[in-house]
């Protein structure tokens, strides 16, 4: 029940996840290059080149950040795939790359200080006999300005590539964004029972990270924390808000599990509801499940969102993104990025897939009142959409 432990009874509870998901192979891994490879080449491209990051992550396994600094993978259609680093930063890199990229199958093209990385760039594709270079989108317009002016390449926008390969997810991945999501339940369901009037949100930020990390995670990837009147902004309020009987209470968070991201939200009451509190909640879960029960293989993204903006129009609310509604899209694809293609909204036309995976979060906000978010995360299947955490049942109860 809500609000019916205590921080330490809670924490003390939780033990490490009994049964984590075994790690991507080597296997999955070559052929994630191997369909690269052909995306690339259907681009009319000789090479692709991926930026530190998630995808660098997606493709080798390496979880290097981007920085001013090009540490990149350039990927031929044929042939080994070649690794931009700086020099000093040589001896860090080789510790990261696990079979099968180790030093044998990867080329290192070094860079010192006073160099530039992108004629190291150059240089290669001109060794690969040149050709056009499919761009990873996530490099920066500063990195992609130097590169086409030091290099002369002729640069083509590689999002086909890339999110052709992540927008769909293997068994393997969906078992490690189950672990997590599964993770974050525990965490959210915990610290419902630990709160207490007069806890401040920075009280129940600092309990989230470190019921996370009890339950094997490395903390949080991010928390939001929000009581009452705060529940009326997506993202919240700045400044620390102590609760109340009677307040609402929207918790957003999640962790890692080997790279892979949970996001889950939360939004119950502190005491006993309100009337307009409790209808609000109820058209907010049949919006959610709405949205659950129109995915089908083939049907566009927009659709998805549709279904759940038409609940909102049932009920007197909205329309299109107007308050009291929904002010933003109904949900985000997931992986290895918190937020990534494709997006249930209008105007995205990508058709469903088996393998895509998506949170479900069509929020409704009563402006400078309160605000409540229900958000599980769902893959697409043949049969339908499957939830990764069964909703919140009631606003009293998670």
């Amino acid at each position: 029940m809500i609000g019916s432990s205590s921080a330490a009874t809670e924490l003390a509870a939780l033990t490490p996840w009994p049964m984590p998901a075994p790690a991507i192979t080597a296997a999955e891994r070559l052929g994630r290059l191997d369909k690269a490879r052909r995306l690339t080449r259907d681009l009319g491209c000789g090479a692709l080149l991926v930026n530190a990051g998630a995808s660098l992550n997606y493709f080798l396994g390496v979880p290097w950040g981007a920085s001013e600094r090009l540490v990149a993978l350039l990927l031929p259609v044929t042939g080994a795939p070649l690794l931009i680093c700086p020099h000093f930063e040589r001896g860090s890199l080789e510790a990261e790359l696990r079979p099968p990229f180790d030093q044998d199958r990867v080329d290192l093209r070094l860079w010192q200080e006073h160099e530039s990385p992108y004629a190291l760039v150059g240089q290669a594709m001109r060794d690969l006999g040149g050709g056009k270079l499919a761009v990873d989108p996530a490099i920066s317009f500063e990195a992609v300005t130097r590169l086409g002016r030091e290099t002369g390449l002729e640069l083509v926008e590689a999002g086909p590539v890339i999110h052709g390969c992540r927008m769909v997810k293997s068994p393997a991945e969906i078992a490690l964004m189950q672990q997590a999501k599964s993770m974050t339940l525990q965490v959210q369901q915990a610290t419902a029972r630990m709160l207490r009037e007069g806890i401040s949100t920075a009280e129940v930020r600092d309990f989230i990270s470190a019921a996370h990390r009890k339950v094997g995670a490395a903390g949080s990837s991010f928390v939001i924390v929000q009581f009452g009147r705060g529940t009326a902004f997506p993202h919240g309020l700045p400044g620390e808000q102590i609760l109340k009987d009677g307040d609402l209470v929207l918790v957003d968070t999640g962790c890692y599990v080997q790279g892979y991201q949970s996001d889950i939200t939360r939004t119950y009451v502190f005491g006993r509801p309100t009337a307009e509190q409790q209808r609000i909640w109820d058209i907010e879960k049949e919006a959610q499940a709405a949205a659950f029960d129109r995915v089908e293989i083939g049907l566009s993204c927009e659709d998805v969102d549709a279904a759940a903006r038409a609940v909102l129009v049932q009920h007197g609310l909205g329309p299109d993104y107007d308050l009291p509604g929904t002010p933003h899209r109904t949900g985000h694809g997931i992986g290895l990025s918190i937020h990534e293609p494709a997006y249930l909204v209008r105007g995205d036309r990508t058709p469903l897939a088996a393998g895509m995976c998506f949170s479900n979060e069509p929020m409704i906000v009563v402006p400078d009142r309160f605000g409540v978010r229900l958000e599980d995360h769902m893959y697409v299947t043949e049969a339908g959409a499957r939830w990764f955490t069964e909703p919140q049942p009631a606003i009293d109860r998670l």
